[in-house]
């Protein structure tokens, strides 16, 4: 039997929409956010070097809601925006202690919850699945770097 490419990508889509939705509504429940925390991951990560409009081209979101939910980070004092050397216009998101605090208060929830998502999976099936993931995401990156969204 032949699977089509429609019911590969449509699979794929269906999956991802229901592990965000139930990490989501689980976070949400336990006083998280899964938003935040994936924001939050990225600009750890980054070292001091993410930029407002790095995160809207990785999730995908409108400039004006990135820089609403920076506000809020660093309104709640869990980012810091300093100047680029280089250009003034650009600012540079570091994370802040109370932000590295919350990200270790909803890690380890977030990790769970994968965890138990992908317990169906033997570890056979969890090493094809993750090399499958890669040949088609670096098949589909513009450089052919995989993406890392936290």
């Amino acid at each position: 039997m032949k699977v089509s490419e429609d019911e590969i990508i449509k699979g794929l889509a269906r999956a991802y929409l229901l592990i965000h939705r139930r990490v989501d509504r689980a976070m949400t429940q336990h006083g998280a956010s899964l938003a935040r925390t994936k924001m939050l991951l990225y600009i750890q990560q980054g070292a001091g070097t993410a930029r407002a409009a790095d995160i809207a081209e990785l999730f995908s979101l409108a400039p004006r809601t990135v820089t609403e939910s920076l506000d809020s980070l660093e309104r709640d004092g869990l980012i810091r925006r300093t100047a680029d050397p280089q250009d003034r216009r650009v600012k540079r998101l570091a994370i802040t202690p109370s932000g590295e605090r919350a990200i270790a208060a909803t890690e380890p929830l977030r990790k769970e919850l994968l965890q138990e998502m992908c317990a169906v999976l033997s570890e056979t099936d969890r090493i094809r699945l993750r090399d499958i993931l890669d040949r088609l995401t670096a098949s589909l990156s513009d450089d052919g770097d995989v993406v890392n969204c936290g």
